[in-house]
């Protein structure tokens, strides 16, 4: 059976080296396993939509022999709303539910075909998707379609990244 992998995310500030080069450090952020190049991305963050956009991915990194790339990505708040104040910062929300995702899908018999690693970032869902196809070289990102008032209010997920993505994208209704 496959395993999951849970980087720290890509936001999140680490202790500089001073010895290092800035280039050094910018090549450690995107390495990545080349298993994984031209893999399948999906978004998952445990809802149906997304469990069938899994479904379908796993399908498709099977068919094509790669690996899947499961990206969930983690809530940020500007900190106006809770603390009041002007700049526009962003605080990570404590966000435990990609490790009890990743539990979920360790124990998945489904995943078991394929190699697949987990990927939790923080921030907008569809500029973090698009990030991970890029740094993975993606051959297409698969999402879930959003259905509701908010949906419709704001925009979905999988239309705005269908909009301004460089790689393929695949909404599974």
């Amino acid at each position: 059976m496959a395993g999951h992998e849970i980087p720290d995310p890509a936001d999140r500030k680490q202790i500089a080296d001073p010895t290092a080069t800035p280039e050094a450090a910018d090549e450690a952020r995107h390495a990545c396993d080349p298993a994984f190049q031209h893999g399948v991305v999906v978004g998952f963050d445990g809802s149906l939509s997304s469990e069938r956009a899994l479904a379908y991915a796993i399908g498709m990194a099977y068919r094509s022999g790669s690996g899947l790339i499961i990206v969930h990505v983690a809530n940020r708040l500007p900190t106006t709303v809770w603390a009041g104040c002007e700049p526009p910062v962003f605080v990570d929300v404590p966000d435990h539910r990609t490790e009890v995702l990743g539990l979920e899908l360790a124990c998945a018999d489904h995943l078991s075909e394929v190699p697949w690693i987990l990927v939790e970032r923080g921030g907008d869902i569809c500029h973090e998707l698009e990030e991970v196809g890029r740094e993975y070289a993606a051959d297409a990102i698969v999402v879930g379609s959003t259905h509701g008032l908010v949906g419709r209010l704001f925009g979905s997920v999988a239309g705005r990244l269908a909009r301004r993505a460089q790689r393929p994208v695949v909404v599974v209704p």
